[in-house]
Protein backbone atom coordinates (compact mmCIF):
# COMPACT_ATOMS: atom_id res chain seq x y z
CA UNK A 1 0.00 0.00 0.00
CA UNK A 2 2.44 2.95 1.06
CA UNK A 3 4.56 1.56 -2.70
CA UNK A 4 1.15 2.30 -4.25
CA UNK A 5 0.67 5.48 -2.52
CA UNK A 6 4.20 6.43 -3.90
CA UNK A 7 3.55 5.25 -7.33
CA UNK A 8 0.09 7.53 -7.23
CA UNK A 9 1.43 11.08 -8.68
CA UNK A 10 3.10 9.12 -11.16
CA UNK A 11 0.14 6.94 -12.47
CA UNK A 12 -2.10 10.18 -11.95
CA UNK A 13 0.52 12.24 -14.34
CA UNK A 14 0.77 8.91 -16.88
CA UNK A 15 -3.17 8.81 -16.98
CA UNK A 16 -3.59 12.15 -17.56
CA UNK A 17 -0.92 12.97 -20.12
CA UNK A 18 -1.42 9.88 -22.11
CA UNK A 19 -5.27 10.63 -22.58
CA UNK A 20 -4.33 14.25 -23.41
CA UNK A 21 -2.00 13.14 -25.83
CA UNK A 22 -4.33 10.88 -27.58
CA UNK A 23 -7.33 13.47 -27.98
CA UNK A 24 -4.25 15.81 -29.02
CA UNK A 25 -3.08 13.15 -31.39
CA UNK A 26 -6.70 12.65 -33.10
CA UNK A 27 -7.69 16.47 -32.94
CA UNK A 28 -4.52 16.44 -35.19
CA UNK A 29 -4.92 13.34 -37.53
CA UNK A 30 -8.54 14.52 -37.62
CA UNK A 31 -7.30 18.02 -38.87
CA UNK A 32 -5.03 16.28 -40.98
CA UNK A 33 -7.51 14.33 -42.78
CA UNK A 34 -9.85 17.43 -43.19
CA UNK A 35 -7.15 18.85 -44.56
CA UNK A 36 -6.10 16.05 -46.71
CA UNK A 37 -10.08 15.53 -48.07
CA UNK A 38 -10.41 19.65 -48.84
CA UNK A 39 -7.07 19.41 -50.56
CA UNK A 40 -8.66 16.13 -52.66
CA UNK A 41 -11.65 18.24 -53.34
CA UNK A 42 -9.37 20.83 -54.98
CA UNK A 43 -7.62 18.38 -56.99
CA UNK A 44 -10.50 16.80 -58.34
CA UNK A 45 -11.87 20.38 -59.17
CA UNK A 46 -8.86 20.86 -60.96
CA UNK A 47 -8.98 17.27 -62.65
CA UNK A 48 -13.06 18.29 -63.45
CA UNK A 49 -11.75 21.77 -65.30
CA UNK A 50 -8.88 19.68 -67.15
CA UNK A 51 -11.15 17.05 -68.31
CA UNK A 52 -13.96 19.69 -69.94
CA UNK A 53 -11.41 21.88 -71.54
CA UNK A 54 -9.73 18.40 -73.59
CA UNK A 55 -13.89 17.51 -73.83
CA UNK A 56 -14.35 20.68 -75.32
CA UNK A 57 -10.68 20.89 -77.20
CA UNK A 58 -11.45 17.30 -78.75
CA UNK A 59 -14.90 18.37 -80.17
CA UNK A 60 -12.91 20.43 -82.48
CA UNK A 61 -12.23 17.58 -83.99
CA UNK A 62 -15.66 15.25 -83.97
CA UNK A 63 -16.91 18.68 -85.67
CA UNK A 64 -14.00 18.80 -88.37
CA UNK A 65 -14.49 15.62 -89.05
CA UNK A 66 -18.27 15.73 -89.80
CA UNK A 67 -17.25 18.65 -92.19
CA UNK A 68 -15.16 16.47 -94.06
CA UNK A 69 -17.08 13.35 -93.94
CA UNK A 70 -20.15 15.57 -95.04
CA UNK A 71 -18.14 16.92 -98.56
CA UNK A 72 -17.11 12.96 -98.90
CA UNK A 73 -13.29 14.20 -97.91
CA UNK A 74 -13.66 16.79 -101.02
CA UNK A 75 -12.80 19.91 -98.92
CA UNK A 76 -10.80 22.67 -100.77
CA UNK A 77 -8.24 25.04 -99.17
CA UNK A 78 -10.63 28.07 -99.51
CA UNK A 79 -13.12 26.20 -97.48
CA UNK A 80 -11.33 25.33 -95.22
CA UNK A 81 -10.03 28.50 -94.58
CA UNK A 82 -13.63 29.74 -94.18
CA UNK A 83 -14.47 26.80 -91.75
CA UNK A 84 -11.82 27.68 -89.34
CA UNK A 85 -12.40 31.31 -89.42
CA UNK A 86 -15.85 30.04 -88.08
CA UNK A 87 -14.53 28.72 -85.05
CA UNK A 88 -13.23 31.80 -83.47
CA UNK A 89 -10.64 29.53 -82.12
CA UNK A 90 -8.41 31.91 -80.56
CA UNK A 91 -11.78 32.85 -78.08
CA UNK A 92 -12.80 29.25 -78.09
CA UNK A 93 -9.95 27.08 -77.92
CA UNK A 94 -7.32 28.32 -76.19
CA UNK A 95 -3.90 26.31 -76.12
CA UNK A 96 -4.99 25.05 -79.96
CA UNK A 97 -1.74 25.08 -82.13
CA UNK A 98 -4.01 24.44 -85.39
CA UNK A 99 -6.58 21.76 -87.28
CA UNK A 100 -5.35 19.43 -90.53
CA UNK A 101 -5.91 17.09 -92.53
CA UNK A 102 -3.79 14.17 -93.98
CA UNK A 103 -3.62 12.44 -96.82
CA UNK A 104 -3.15 8.61 -96.57
CA UNK A 105 -1.40 7.19 -100.01
CA UNK A 106 0.61 4.43 -100.71
CA UNK A 107 4.46 5.15 -100.89
CA UNK A 108 5.28 5.77 -104.41
CA UNK A 109 1.85 6.91 -105.56
CA UNK A 110 2.19 10.41 -104.02
CA UNK A 111 1.96 12.50 -107.46
CA UNK A 112 -1.27 13.40 -107.19
CA UNK A 113 -1.10 14.60 -103.59
CA UNK A 114 1.95 16.26 -104.95
CA UNK A 115 -0.08 18.19 -108.12
CA UNK A 116 -3.01 19.75 -105.34
CA UNK A 117 -0.21 20.77 -103.08
CA UNK A 118 1.27 22.48 -106.25
CA UNK A 119 -2.01 23.81 -106.64
CA UNK A 120 -3.33 24.85 -103.42
CA UNK A 121 0.57 26.07 -102.14
CA UNK A 122 3.15 26.99 -105.09
CA UNK A 123 4.81 25.48 -108.04
CA UNK A 124 7.57 22.74 -106.70
CA UNK A 125 5.35 21.48 -103.29
CA UNK A 126 6.70 17.94 -102.71
CA UNK A 127 5.97 15.38 -99.56
CA UNK A 128 9.25 15.12 -97.52
CA UNK A 129 11.31 13.66 -95.71
CA UNK A 130 11.80 10.69 -97.86
CA UNK A 131 10.39 7.43 -96.01
CA UNK A 132 10.59 3.87 -96.91
CA UNK A 133 7.64 3.28 -95.06
CA UNK A 134 4.03 1.63 -96.93
CA UNK A 135 2.29 4.81 -96.37
CA UNK A 136 2.52 8.03 -96.58
CA UNK A 137 0.53 10.84 -94.73
CA UNK A 138 1.20 14.05 -95.76
CA UNK A 139 -0.05 17.36 -94.23
CA UNK A 140 -2.72 18.60 -97.41
CA UNK A 141 -4.41 21.12 -95.29
CA UNK A 142 -4.00 23.16 -92.00
CA UNK A 143 -5.23 26.24 -90.42
CA UNK A 144 -3.89 28.69 -89.11
CA UNK A 145 -1.52 29.50 -91.61
CA UNK A 146 1.24 31.19 -90.78
CA UNK A 147 4.90 31.23 -91.64
CA UNK A 148 5.56 28.58 -89.64
CA UNK A 149 2.48 26.52 -90.36
CA UNK A 150 3.19 26.75 -94.01
CA UNK A 151 6.50 24.84 -93.78
CA UNK A 152 4.83 21.93 -92.06
CA UNK A 153 2.47 21.66 -95.71
CA UNK A 154 3.98 18.33 -97.81
CA UNK A 155 5.28 16.77 -93.94
CA UNK A 156 4.73 12.90 -94.16
CA UNK A 157 3.36 12.36 -90.38
CA UNK A 158 3.87 8.73 -91.28
CA UNK A 159 7.59 9.30 -91.19
CA UNK A 160 7.78 9.63 -87.53
CA UNK A 161 7.24 7.20 -85.12
CA UNK A 162 5.47 9.31 -82.43
CA UNK A 163 2.89 10.28 -85.21
CA UNK A 164 2.54 6.97 -86.95
CA UNK A 165 1.78 5.31 -84.28
CA UNK A 166 -1.08 6.88 -83.24
CA UNK A 167 -2.22 7.31 -86.99
CA UNK A 168 -2.08 3.27 -87.54
CA UNK A 169 -4.09 3.41 -84.09
CA UNK A 170 -6.75 5.93 -85.50
CA UNK A 171 -7.12 3.66 -88.87
CA UNK A 172 -7.57 0.58 -86.83
CA UNK A 173 -10.34 1.50 -84.71
CA UNK A 174 -13.04 4.28 -84.15
CA UNK A 175 -12.56 7.49 -82.16
CA UNK A 176 -9.74 10.16 -82.35
CA UNK A 177 -5.72 8.51 -81.23
CA UNK A 178 -3.58 11.03 -79.51
CA UNK A 179 0.02 10.70 -79.96
CA UNK A 180 2.61 10.73 -76.72
CA UNK A 181 4.45 14.20 -76.30
CA UNK A 182 6.30 15.36 -79.02
CA UNK A 183 8.03 18.45 -80.16
CA UNK A 184 6.09 20.67 -81.91
CA UNK A 185 7.99 22.33 -85.00
CA UNK A 186 11.02 20.14 -84.70
CA UNK A 187 10.35 17.82 -87.87
CA UNK A 188 9.75 20.70 -90.11
CA UNK A 189 12.51 23.55 -88.61
CA UNK A 190 10.13 25.73 -87.35
CA UNK A 191 11.73 28.28 -84.38
CA UNK A 192 8.58 27.74 -82.66
CA UNK A 193 9.23 24.31 -80.76
CA UNK A 194 7.21 23.54 -77.81
CA UNK A 195 5.72 20.68 -76.26
CA UNK A 196 2.45 19.44 -77.46
CA UNK A 197 -0.16 16.30 -78.64
CA UNK A 198 -1.68 15.80 -81.97
CA UNK A 199 -4.90 13.82 -82.07
CA UNK A 200 -6.39 12.22 -85.00
CA UNK A 201 -9.31 10.50 -86.47
CA UNK A 202 -9.62 8.77 -89.41
CA UNK A 203 -12.80 9.95 -92.03
CA UNK A 204 -14.74 7.17 -92.60
CA UNK A 205 -16.44 8.75 -95.94
CA UNK A 206 -14.96 6.34 -98.45
CA UNK A 207 -13.59 3.04 -97.82
CA UNK A 208 -12.07 2.64 -94.90
CA UNK A 209 -9.64 -0.18 -96.33
CA UNK A 210 -6.35 2.02 -96.82
CA UNK A 211 -6.15 0.16 -100.45
CA UNK A 212 -7.95 3.28 -101.73
CA UNK A 213 -6.01 5.53 -100.07
CA UNK A 214 -5.02 7.18 -103.63
CA UNK A 215 -7.86 8.72 -103.74
CA UNK A 216 -6.33 12.52 -101.97
CA UNK A 217 -10.08 12.31 -100.36
CA UNK A 218 -9.03 9.77 -98.02
CA UNK A 219 -7.19 10.65 -94.76
CA UNK A 220 -7.46 11.78 -91.53
CA UNK A 221 -8.10 14.91 -89.44
CA UNK A 222 -5.86 15.94 -86.56
CA UNK A 223 -5.69 18.80 -84.13
CA UNK A 224 -2.73 20.33 -82.73
CA UNK A 225 -2.44 21.64 -79.23
CA UNK A 226 0.78 22.96 -77.07
CA UNK A 227 0.15 21.30 -73.64
CA UNK A 228 1.31 24.27 -71.58
CA UNK A 229 -0.95 26.59 -73.40
CA UNK A 230 -4.27 23.88 -73.15
CA UNK A 231 -3.78 23.08 -69.35
CA UNK A 232 -2.83 26.65 -68.38
CA UNK A 233 -6.31 27.87 -69.87
CA UNK A 234 -7.89 25.16 -68.06
CA UNK A 235 -6.52 26.10 -64.76
CA UNK A 236 -6.03 29.95 -65.11
CA UNK A 237 -10.18 30.75 -65.02
CA UNK A 238 -11.54 31.57 -61.59
CA UNK A 239 -11.06 30.74 -58.75
CA UNK A 240 -7.29 30.44 -59.14
CA UNK A 241 -6.89 26.79 -57.39
CA UNK A 242 -4.04 26.31 -54.33
CA UNK A 243 -3.05 22.98 -56.64
CA UNK A 244 0.59 22.31 -58.54
CA UNK A 245 -0.16 19.93 -61.41
CA UNK A 246 1.89 17.36 -63.17
CA UNK A 247 0.57 15.81 -66.21
CA UNK A 248 2.63 12.51 -67.44
CA UNK A 249 1.50 10.36 -71.02
CA UNK A 250 1.95 7.17 -68.76
CA UNK A 251 3.82 6.98 -66.03
CA UNK A 252 5.41 9.91 -64.53
CA UNK A 253 9.43 10.15 -65.15
CA UNK A 254 11.08 13.36 -66.97
CA UNK A 255 10.57 11.88 -70.70
CA UNK A 256 6.16 11.53 -69.88
CA UNK A 257 5.89 15.38 -68.47
CA UNK A 258 3.26 17.21 -70.52
CA UNK A 259 2.68 20.09 -68.31
CA UNK A 260 3.97 21.59 -64.74
CA UNK A 261 2.12 24.10 -62.76
CA UNK A 262 4.31 27.33 -62.64
CA UNK A 263 2.94 27.80 -58.80
CA UNK A 264 5.75 25.53 -57.07
CA UNK A 265 4.68 22.74 -54.55
CA UNK A 266 4.83 24.04 -50.71
CA UNK A 267 7.48 21.90 -48.92
CA UNK A 268 5.49 21.90 -45.88
CA UNK A 269 3.42 19.55 -46.87
CA UNK A 270 3.80 15.82 -46.99
CA UNK A 271 3.83 13.07 -49.79
CA UNK A 272 0.11 12.51 -47.82
CA UNK A 273 -1.09 15.11 -49.49
CA UNK A 274 0.01 13.82 -52.83
CA UNK A 275 -3.11 13.42 -55.04
CA UNK A 276 -3.04 10.99 -58.28
CA UNK A 277 -5.67 10.74 -60.92
CA UNK A 278 -5.69 9.02 -64.23
CA UNK A 279 -7.19 10.39 -67.11
CA UNK A 280 -7.86 8.65 -70.41
CA UNK A 281 -7.89 10.98 -73.39
CA UNK A 282 -8.16 9.79 -76.89
CA UNK A 283 -6.86 6.69 -76.11
CA UNK A 284 -4.14 7.30 -74.06
CA UNK A 285 -3.22 6.78 -70.05
CA UNK A 286 -2.23 10.11 -68.40
CA UNK A 287 -1.15 10.56 -65.00
CA UNK A 288 -2.20 13.81 -62.61
CA UNK A 289 -0.27 14.22 -59.97
CA UNK A 290 -1.92 17.48 -57.60
CA UNK A 291 0.40 18.62 -54.73
CA UNK A 292 -0.99 21.98 -52.70
CA UNK A 293 0.83 25.41 -52.91
CA UNK A 294 1.34 28.20 -50.72
CA UNK A 295 -2.31 29.43 -51.51
CA UNK A 296 -3.66 26.09 -49.70
CA UNK A 297 -5.33 26.66 -46.31
CA UNK A 298 -5.82 23.77 -43.63
CA UNK A 299 -9.82 24.27 -42.91
CA UNK A 300 -8.30 24.22 -38.98
CA UNK A 301 -4.90 25.22 -37.48
CA UNK A 302 -2.23 23.34 -37.07
CA UNK A 303 -1.33 25.38 -33.44
CA UNK A 304 -4.55 23.35 -31.75
CA UNK A 305 -3.72 20.37 -31.21
CA UNK A 306 -0.42 21.23 -29.90
CA UNK A 307 -2.17 23.30 -27.42
CA UNK A 308 -4.74 20.58 -26.64
CA UNK A 309 -1.60 18.41 -25.75
CA UNK A 310 0.28 21.44 -23.86
CA UNK A 311 -2.79 21.84 -21.89
CA UNK A 312 -3.45 17.95 -21.40
CA UNK A 313 0.48 17.98 -20.22
CA UNK A 314 -0.19 20.93 -17.47
CA UNK A 315 -3.44 19.57 -16.35
CA UNK A 316 -1.59 16.52 -15.51
CA UNK A 317 0.99 17.75 -14.14
CA UNK A 318 -1.08 19.92 -12.00
CA UNK A 319 -2.69 16.84 -10.81
CA UNK A 320 0.53 15.15 -10.49
CA UNK A 321 1.79 18.07 -8.06
CA UNK A 322 -1.68 17.64 -6.28
CA UNK A 323 -1.08 13.83 -5.77
CA UNK A 324 2.63 14.72 -4.57
CA UNK A 325 1.70 17.20 -2.23
CA UNK A 326 -0.67 14.99 -0.63
CA UNK A 327 1.58 11.87 -0.41
CA UNK A 328 4.31 14.02 0.64
CA UNK A 329 1.65 15.67 3.17
CA UNK A 330 0.94 11.61 4.95
CA UNK A 331 4.88 10.84 4.49
CA UNK A 332 5.99 14.09 6.76
CA UNK A 333 2.90 12.60 9.34
CA UNK A 334 4.18 9.61 8.87
CA UNK A 335 8.25 11.01 9.28
CA UNK A 336 7.01 12.90 12.30
CA UNK A 337 5.25 10.56 14.05
CA UNK A 338 8.16 7.86 13.53
CA UNK A 339 10.52 10.62 14.56
CA UNK A 340 8.27 11.11 18.03
CA UNK A 341 8.34 7.27 18.70
CA UNK A 342 12.48 7.15 18.01
CA UNK A 343 13.02 10.26 20.00
CA UNK A 344 11.53 8.86 23.16
CA UNK A 345 13.50 5.74 21.94
CA UNK A 346 16.33 7.11 21.84
CA UNK A 347 16.22 9.39 25.00
CA UNK A 348 15.19 6.38 26.59
CA UNK A 349 18.34 4.10 25.69
CA UNK A 350 20.44 7.26 26.41
CA UNK A 351 19.22 7.79 30.05
CA UNK A 352 20.31 3.97 29.91
CA UNK A 353 23.47 4.35 28.19
CA UNK A 354 24.50 7.27 30.49
CA UNK A 355 23.56 5.07 33.88
CA UNK A 356 25.59 2.31 32.02
CA UNK A 357 28.74 4.86 31.39
CA UNK A 358 28.55 6.31 34.96
CA UNK A 359 28.52 3.18 36.98
CA UNK A 360 31.68 1.61 34.76
CA UNK A 361 33.20 4.84 35.24
CA UNK A 362 32.66 4.81 38.65
CA UNK A 363 33.58 1.78 39.01
CA UNK A 364 37.18 1.72 37.31
CA UNK A 365 37.51 5.46 39.13
CA UNK A 366 37.23 3.47 42.74
CA UNK A 367 39.22 0.84 41.62
CA UNK A 368 41.86 3.02 40.31
CA UNK A 369 41.66 5.21 42.99
CA UNK A 370 42.14 2.10 46.22
CA UNK A 371 45.05 0.68 43.80
CA UNK A 372 47.04 3.72 43.74
CA UNK A 373 46.65 4.63 47.40
CA UNK A 374 47.96 0.56 47.99
CA UNK A 375 50.82 1.57 46.00
CA UNK A 376 51.47 5.47 47.11
CA UNK A 377 53.70 6.05 50.21
CA UNK A 378 51.99 8.93 50.92
CA UNK A 379 49.30 11.42 50.44
CA UNK A 380 51.14 13.85 47.95
CA UNK A 381 51.94 10.73 45.68
CA UNK A 382 48.69 9.36 45.69
CA UNK A 383 47.06 12.66 45.23
CA UNK A 384 49.65 13.08 41.92
CA UNK A 385 48.86 9.24 40.58
CA UNK A 386 45.61 9.48 40.92
CA UNK A 387 45.14 13.11 39.21
CA UNK A 388 47.54 12.21 36.25
CA UNK A 389 44.83 8.74 35.84
CA UNK A 390 41.51 10.76 36.34
CA UNK A 391 43.11 13.22 33.53
CA UNK A 392 43.75 10.79 31.04
CA UNK A 393 40.35 9.24 31.51
CA UNK A 394 39.02 12.95 31.21
CA UNK A 395 41.10 13.32 27.83
CA UNK A 396 39.85 10.17 26.15
CA UNK A 397 36.65 11.06 27.02
CA UNK A 398 36.75 14.85 25.67
CA UNK A 399 37.58 13.35 22.70
CA UNK A 400 35.01 10.78 22.54
CA UNK A 401 32.56 13.61 23.17
CA UNK A 402 34.40 15.73 20.50
CA UNK A 403 33.73 13.07 17.65
CA UNK A 404 29.98 12.61 19.21
CA UNK A 405 31.25 8.84 20.82
CA UNK A 406 32.32 8.15 17.03
CA UNK A 407 35.35 7.31 16.65
CA UNK A 408 38.99 8.95 17.62
CA UNK A 409 42.52 8.84 15.44
CA UNK A 410 45.42 6.68 17.00
CA UNK A 411 47.53 9.40 16.03
CA UNK A 412 45.59 12.33 17.89
CA UNK A 413 44.84 10.19 20.84
CA UNK A 414 48.73 8.93 21.47
CA UNK A 415 50.00 12.77 20.81
CA UNK A 416 47.64 13.98 23.15
CA UNK A 417 48.11 11.92 25.67
CA UNK A 418 52.34 11.96 25.37
CA UNK A 419 52.06 15.58 25.14
CA UNK A 420 50.01 15.80 28.64
CA UNK A 421 52.71 13.53 30.66
CA UNK A 422 55.69 15.23 29.65
CA UNK A 423 54.41 18.94 29.28
CA UNK A 424 56.12 18.92 25.98
CA UNK A 425 55.42 18.79 22.22
CA UNK A 426 56.19 15.58 20.28
CA UNK A 427 58.80 15.43 17.64
CA UNK A 428 56.96 15.02 14.67
CA UNK A 429 59.26 11.59 13.43
CA UNK A 430 58.39 10.34 16.69
CA UNK A 431 55.07 9.19 15.81
CA UNK A 432 54.74 7.30 12.73
CA UNK A 433 52.51 5.14 11.47
CA UNK A 434 48.79 5.36 9.28
CA UNK A 435 45.99 6.80 9.91
CA UNK A 436 43.00 4.28 12.11
CA UNK A 437 40.17 5.43 13.60
CA UNK A 438 39.21 3.49 16.92
CA UNK A 439 35.71 3.31 18.72
CA UNK A 440 34.84 4.06 22.41
CA UNK A 441 35.74 0.97 23.92
CA UNK A 442 39.61 0.90 22.19
CA UNK A 443 39.83 4.63 22.66
CA UNK A 444 39.30 4.65 26.67
CA UNK A 445 41.69 1.28 27.25
CA UNK A 446 44.48 2.61 24.73
CA UNK A 447 44.32 6.07 26.09
CA UNK A 448 44.78 4.91 29.59
CA UNK A 449 47.54 2.30 28.24
CA UNK A 450 49.57 5.38 26.72
CA UNK A 451 49.58 7.02 30.16
CA UNK A 452 50.81 4.38 32.17
CA UNK A 453 53.52 3.79 29.66
CA UNK A 454 54.30 7.34 29.07
CA UNK A 455 54.87 7.65 33.06
CA UNK A 456 56.35 4.93 33.23
CA UNK A 457 59.43 6.10 30.70
CA UNK A 458 58.95 9.66 32.30
CA UNK A 459 60.19 7.93 35.55
CA UNK A 460 62.40 5.27 34.23
CA UNK A 461 63.22 5.96 30.86
CA UNK A 462 65.72 8.96 29.44
CA UNK A 463 62.80 10.60 27.65
CA UNK A 464 62.52 13.29 30.56
CA UNK A 465 66.00 14.57 29.35
CA UNK A 466 65.62 14.28 25.46
CA UNK A 467 62.25 13.78 23.64
CA UNK A 468 64.41 11.92 20.76
CA UNK A 469 64.73 8.53 23.30
CA UNK A 470 61.13 7.59 22.46
CA UNK A 471 59.76 6.54 19.05
CA UNK A 472 56.17 4.79 18.48
CA UNK A 473 55.28 2.85 15.34
CA UNK A 474 51.88 1.26 14.01
CA UNK A 475 51.29 -0.49 11.60
CA UNK A 476 47.67 -2.39 10.99
CA UNK A 477 47.23 -5.61 9.40
CA UNK A 478 44.42 -7.89 8.28
CA UNK A 479 44.91 -11.22 9.54
CA UNK A 480 41.95 -14.10 8.16
CA UNK A 481 38.49 -12.14 8.77
CA UNK A 482 39.91 -9.29 11.11
CA UNK A 483 41.94 -6.18 11.08
CA UNK A 484 45.02 -5.99 13.65
CA UNK A 485 46.61 -2.89 15.36
CA UNK A 486 50.19 -3.59 15.77
CA UNK A 487 51.77 -0.40 17.85
CA UNK A 488 55.50 -1.05 18.65
CA UNK A 489 56.34 1.39 22.20
CA UNK A 490 60.48 1.87 21.85
CA UNK A 491 62.70 3.46 24.75
CA UNK A 492 66.40 4.30 24.69
CA UNK A 493 68.60 4.99 27.26
CA UNK A 494 66.30 3.15 30.72
CA UNK A 495 68.08 3.74 33.77
CA UNK A 496 66.23 1.36 36.16
CA UNK A 497 65.00 -1.83 34.28
CA UNK A 498 65.26 -3.87 37.08
CA UNK A 499 62.21 -1.64 38.63
CA UNK A 500 60.14 -1.34 35.93
CA UNK A 501 60.44 -5.62 36.08
CA UNK A 502 58.50 -5.18 38.74
CA UNK A 503 54.51 -6.13 38.27
CA UNK A 504 52.97 -2.17 39.94
CA UNK A 505 49.55 -1.16 39.46
CA UNK A 506 50.62 0.61 36.69
CA UNK A 507 51.45 -2.83 34.82
CA UNK A 508 48.13 -4.35 36.05
CA UNK A 509 46.17 -1.56 34.27
CA UNK A 510 47.95 -1.80 31.19
CA UNK A 511 47.40 -5.82 31.19
CA UNK A 512 44.02 -5.25 31.90
CA UNK A 513 43.20 -2.99 29.45
CA UNK A 514 45.19 -5.01 26.36
CA UNK A 515 44.47 -8.22 27.26
CA UNK A 516 40.55 -8.32 28.89
CA UNK A 517 39.23 -5.19 27.97
CA UNK A 518 40.67 -5.52 24.08
CA UNK A 519 41.47 -9.03 23.78
CA UNK A 520 45.08 -8.22 22.69
CA UNK A 521 48.55 -9.21 23.42
CA UNK A 522 51.14 -7.21 24.90
CA UNK A 523 55.29 -8.52 25.22
CA UNK A 524 57.85 -6.50 26.79
CA UNK A 525 61.73 -7.00 25.63
CA UNK A 526 64.59 -5.78 28.25
CA UNK A 527 67.68 -4.78 26.72
CA UNK A 528 70.96 -3.07 26.71
CA UNK A 529 69.86 -0.16 25.06
CA UNK A 530 66.34 0.00 26.71
CA UNK A 531 62.58 -1.12 26.84
CA UNK A 532 60.61 -2.29 23.83
CA UNK A 533 56.92 -2.88 23.96
CA UNK A 534 54.71 -4.82 21.39
CA UNK A 535 51.10 -4.45 21.69
CA UNK A 536 48.51 -6.30 18.93
CA UNK A 537 44.90 -5.96 19.17
CA UNK A 538 41.81 -6.48 17.31
CA UNK A 539 40.50 -3.39 15.63
CA UNK A 540 36.77 -4.77 14.44
CA UNK A 541 35.75 -6.07 17.66
CA UNK A 542 32.40 -4.63 19.33
CA UNK A 543 32.30 -3.11 22.20
CA UNK A 544 31.22 -5.99 24.42
CA UNK A 545 28.15 -4.57 26.73
CA UNK A 546 24.26 -5.74 27.50
CA UNK A 547 21.47 -5.87 24.91
CA UNK A 548 20.45 -1.64 24.05
CA UNK A 549 23.20 -0.77 26.74
CA UNK A 550 20.43 -1.43 29.67
CA UNK A 551 22.56 -3.19 31.84
CA UNK A 552 21.33 -5.83 33.81
CA UNK A 553 23.49 -9.48 34.67
CA UNK A 554 26.05 -8.55 31.81
CA UNK A 555 26.47 -5.32 32.55
CA UNK A 556 27.42 -6.00 36.36
CA UNK A 557 29.04 -8.73 36.19
CA UNK A 558 31.43 -7.02 33.81
CA UNK A 559 32.24 -3.99 36.24
CA UNK A 560 32.88 -6.25 38.59
CA UNK A 561 35.60 -8.26 36.44
CA UNK A 562 36.90 -4.65 35.98
CA UNK A 563 37.30 -3.74 39.65
CA UNK A 564 38.31 -7.41 40.11
CA UNK A 565 40.88 -7.36 37.69
CA UNK A 566 42.90 -3.73 38.99
CA UNK A 567 42.18 -4.99 42.38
Amino acid sequence: MPALKKLLPYLAFAAVAVASLVTAGFAYRTGEEAARFKFEAAADDALGRLESRLDLDLSLLVSTQAFFEARFGNVTKAEFSSYFVSLHANENFPGLRGVGFLSLVRNGAEAAVEQRLSADFGSGRKIFPASEEAWRAPVTLFEPLDENSQAAIGFDMYSEPARRTAIQAALASEGAKSTSRVVLGQNTGSNQQAPGILVYSALRAKAADPDGAENPSVGLVYVVFRTAELFYSALVKPPILPVNVEVHDGPPSPDTLLFRSEAPPDTRFSDDFLVTRKLIVAGREWTLQFRPTSGFQRPSSRALPILLGLAGLMLAAAMAALARYQERTYEAKSRLHDATERSLAEKDLMLQEMKHRIKNSITRVLAMARQTAANSADLKEFSASFAARLQSMAASQDMLTRSRWQKVELGDLLRMELEQVFGKTMPEDALNGPKVLLNEQTTQALGLTFHELATNALKYGAVASSMSALNVTWTVERAASERRLRLRWQEQGSKHQETTRRSGFGTKLIEMNITRELNGNITRAFTDTGLSIDIDVPLDREFERNSLGLGGAKGRAGSQAEEDALS
